[in-house]
C-alpha cells in the first residue's frame, strides 16, 4: 500500500499554489504550463524550475518567465545509491526553500526513490505517454508499436512508491498510425499532453472532481 495520498491545500485565483516543475530536456511541456498559466487566472503559479541536466534547454524558460530556475547535477559519489539520496536531499531543501506545495514532473527522466516520494506523497505529480497501466516505464511508444498496439495515449496520475503505478487522474487517448515511427508517434502524444496536463492540474489544485 505505501503511505497514505496527502492532497495539498486548494488552491485559489487569489492564493494559488506554489509548483515547483522539474524537467530533464527540451521542457515543451513546461513550456505549455507556463503559457496556460499565462493566458487566465489559475489555482496554481510556477515558482521554480529544476533540473537534473544543466545543458536542458528549457531551462531558458526561467529566464523568458522569470522563475526562479536551478540544475541540480548528481553530486560526486562511488556510491550509485547514496548518490540519489545526496541528489534528491538537494532537491528537497530547494523545494522547502521555495515554499513549494506541489511538485510537477515534466519531462523529468529520473526515478525518484521511495523515502523522497513518501515526503510529497500526494503533492507529487506526473505525465507519462501511454495510457497507463499499459507500457510504464521509459521506452513507451517504443513497446506500443512493437506490440502492434492501435490506440495508445497520456496519462495524468499521481507518483507512489513504484515505477508509473501511482492512482490515475486523467487520460486521453491518441491512434497509432501504421506509418507512425517512435518520433512521429511521440510528437503526436506531446501534443495531447500539452492540452491534458495544465487542465488536470486546474482541477486538482481546486479539488475539483477530475473529468478523465
Amino acid at each position: 500500500m505505501g503511505a497514505p495520498y496527502i492532497q495539498p491545500r486548494q488552491g485559489s485565483i487569489s492564493h494559488p499554489l506554489r509548483i515547483a516543475v522539474l524537467i530533464s530536456g527540451g521542457g515543451s511541456g513546461l513550456l505549455a504550463l507556463l503559457n496556460h498559466q499565462h493566458s487566465k487566472p489559475t489555482t496554481h503559479i510556477t515558482k521554480l524550475i529544476i533540473s537534473d541536466n544543466e545543458n536542458a534547454k528549457g531551462l531558458q524558460y526561467g529566464d523568458d518567465f522569470q522563475i526562479s530556475t536551478i540544475a541540480i547535477n548528481l553530486p560526486q559519489s562511488h556510491d550509485r545509491a547514496q548518490q540519489r539520496i545526496l541528489h534528491e536531499n538537494i532537491i528537497h531543501e530547494r523545494l522547502i526553500e521555495s515554499n513549494i506545495e506541489l511538485i510537477v514532473l515534466n519531462g523529468y527522466m529520473r526515478i525518484l526513490t521511495p523515502e523522497f516520494v513518501k515526503k510529497w506523497k500526494g503533492r507529487l505529480i506526473n505525465i507519462h505517454p501511454s495510457l497507463l497501466p499499459k507500457y510504464p516505464g521509459a521506452n513507451a511508444q517504443r513497446d506500443a508499436l512493437e506490440d502492434g498496439a492501435t490506440i495508445t495515449g497520456c496519462t495524468v496520475h499521481l507518483v507512489d512508491e513504484g515505477v508509473d503505478t501511482g492512482k490515475i487522474l486523467a487520460q486521453s487517448e491518441v491512434p497509432i498510425l501504421q506509418t507512425d515511427t517512435i518520433e512521429i508517434l511521440q510528437n503526436r502524444i506531446k501534443e495531447k499532453e500539452h492540452l491534458l496536463y495544465p487542465k488536470v492540474l486546474d482541477d486538482y489544485c481546486a479539488h475539483q472532481s477530475i473529468q478523465r
